[in-house]
């Protein structure tokens, strides 16, 4: 497949942006993994680079490879903010809580020219309008002052998806993100604002990345977090092809482990689409991994919860002021 075999970790590689008008800001979606229906994607394709993201697949809708192509082309729904705002103004729109992104990072190093995250977050405050916020990168550090308003009116919550604590482990899985220690600091400051945070640790590769559960849900714990979730890794469609090419390379003494051991989560298979058991997996390792998580949860988060989001706030005209 093209892209794969080319160099996909440069520290900058070439980066082409494409605006395309947003024919609709809010997907849905009826799987009953995800816990929210709608969802706002201001970008397709990212230049973080994860190995594992499953966003990768989509891309090729676009007439790019899951590769280098998903990487560094990345299309720009420039009036997405306009278009959501119409259809909050709909007569029969009635809300529920948004989740930006159910696809690529609404922070992603695209978001810091063309600011499309923040506009939509300007919008669901002028509007009442609930919204929860996942990202990988401190760019989200930028909005504290918008993201500390909404929750001052119960409209937000914000995860930050950390999946390790090695540096190195995320030069080359997670290239272009934000290391754990920085995010991990985001979430006391944004906890110290009245902000509400959790942690998604997600997604747990065993062999690989397992072994930071417990205490990546210490520490988030420790800084403030208030809830966390996980995921384990899936291969579906050419990213199984991106990421066997990747493991073999940048860990060839485990790869082939690695590996099965995703086999043994999903059936025997490396990807999996079958409901429940493609986000938990499935079997005995599926099991140790799950009991890991929840027995670090119940000790370093008790009965912390994300508080309730306000949806008697939204006002379909909108707010003469933001603050």
């Amino acid at each position: 497949m093209k892209g794969l075999d080319e160099e996909k970790y440069t520290e900058k590689p070439v980066t082409r942006f494409y605006k395309e008008h947003a024919k609709k800001a809010l997907s849905t979606n009826d799987s009953p993994d995800l816990p929210l229906s709608y969802s706002v994607n201001p970008y397709q394709g990212c230049e973080h680079g994860c190995i594992y993201c499953y966003a990768r697949n989509s891309h090729q809708y676009w007439g790019f490879d899951a590769g280098l192509g998903f990487e560094t082309n990345i299309i720009v729904k420039h009036d997405i903010d306009q278009v959501l705002k119409n259809q909050f103004k709909a007569k029969n729109y009635r809300p529920q809580t948004i989740m930006l992104s159910g696809n690529t990072d609404c922070y992603q190093p695209a978001e810091k020219k063309y600011q499309l995250t923040r506009k939509v977050l300007q919008l669901c405050l002028e509007f009442g309008h609930p919204v929860s916020v996942i990202t990988k990168n401190s760019l989200i550090q930028r909005d504290i002052a918008i993201l500390a308003a909404l929750a001052r009116k119960n409209l937000v919550h914000v995860y930050f998806s950390i999946n390790h604590l090695d540096p190195k482990l995320k030069a080359s899985l997670e290239p272009r993100t934000a290391t754990a220690k920085k995010k991990i600091g985001l979430i006391r400051q944004f906890t110290e604002r009245g902000i509400p945070c959790g942690v998604m640790v997600a997604p747990i590769i065993p062999a690989l990345n397992n072994h930071n559960i417990t205490e990546i849900i210490r520490q988030s714990a420790e800084a403030g977090a208030l809830a966390a979730g996980y995921t384990v890794v899936r291969l579906n469609g050419n990213v199984k092809e991106v990421f066997k090419a990747w493991i073999h390379e940048a860990f060839p003494d485990r790869a082939e482990k690695v590996l099965h051991q995703i086999e043994q989560l999903h059936g025997g298979n490396l990807n999996d689409t079958e409901w429940g058991r493609r986000i938990k997996g499935q079997g005995p390792l599926a099991s140790v991994i799950g009991h890991i998580f929840s027995k670090a949860k119940v000790k370093y988060l008790g009965e912390r919860a994300m508080p309730e989001l306000d949806f008697s706030a939204f006002n379909a005209n909108g707010q003469l002021k933001l603050f």
